[in-house]
């Protein structure tokens, strides 16, 4: 298969590589590129049967991701990158740092998660009706804004997500579930590069996403502490989990401090 499609841009710094999430694609990242690419190398990337990537459901997979970001960095030929995920992207961003180590340099995880092993007949059950990937995927997208969102903002992205082909949706939602129950935590183990997580919203007991508070931790934040050695948690308040959308300003002051830091 060819390349992913990916957008090339940017100055001689330490490059920066885009990773989009579920029902996503790479011109989420367009605020980030337009702020660092004046000194960074940008690359933001589309996944396989995402915005202009083609792919079958068989092709994909969160290590088949990975390896494919992993094959941009290296026909790039990029110096040691940042790589920088967003929800889904987040383990597709951990799976390329650790397919093409010597072409990354730190990796950035924006408002991912983990599906615990109790999703799995949550997910069954709603995927089994007739039009339950499309009510699943409507009402989890929903649910990833708030009352401060910009509404056309939000309508454009669930709008967008209802455009990708089921086979590749379903099979991505139970891969994703497969990666974080089986894999997730062995891989951030196995990462040898600096990381930074920065965090958004979180899924309560009744798995309704809800903004974060500065100092708060949840589940996912206590297992990238107890895995990642010197992770560093940053918290943006009261927004969605569209942050690199909805508080560019503030997600590209945190990861440009991050980016100063590795050679500080």
């Amino acid at each position: 298969m060819p390349l992913l499609h990916h957008v090339v841009s940017g100055g001689d710094g330490v490059p920066l590589v885009f990773v989009h999430g579920f029902g996503c694609a790479h011109t989420d990242w367009d605020a980030q590129v337009a702020h660092f690419s004046p000194r960074h190398g940008t690359v933001a990337v589309d996944l396989r049967g995402h915005g202009q990537s083609h792919g079958t459901a068989e092709e994909c997979s969160i290590e088949r991701y990975g390896a494919d970001v992993a094959e941009v960095m290296r026909a790039l030929a990029l110096s040691p990158a940042v790589v920088v995920g967003h929800s889904m992207g987040c383990r597709v961003a951990v799976e390329a740092v650790l397919q093409a180590p010597a072409f990354a340099k730190a990796l950035v995880l924006v408002d991912g998660s983990q599906f615990s092993p109790a999703m799995e007949p949550v997910l069954k059950s709603r995927l089994a009706t007739e039009d339950g990937y499309a009510a699943f995927t409507a009402g989890l997208f929903r649910d990833m804004f708030g009352a401060r969102s910009d509404k056309a903002v939000a309508a454009a992205i669930i709008e967008r997500a209802s455009r990708l082909p089921w086979p590749v949706g379903e099979k991505m939602l139970n891969d994703m579930l497969r990666y974080d129950v089986w894999r997730l935590t062995a891989s951030l183990t196995s990462v040898r590069v600096p990381v930074m997580a920065l965090q958004t919203t979180y899924s309560n007991e009744r798995r309704e996403r809800v903004s974060m508070r500065s100092g708060q931790t949840t589940p996912y934040i206590d297992m990238l502490r107890e895995n990642v050695a010197a992770v560093r948690i940053d918290v943006i308040e009261d927004t969605g989990h569209f942050p690199q959308i909805e508080e560019s300003a503030r997600t590209n002051a945190l990861i440009e401090r991050f980016v100063a830091s590795l050679d500080g």
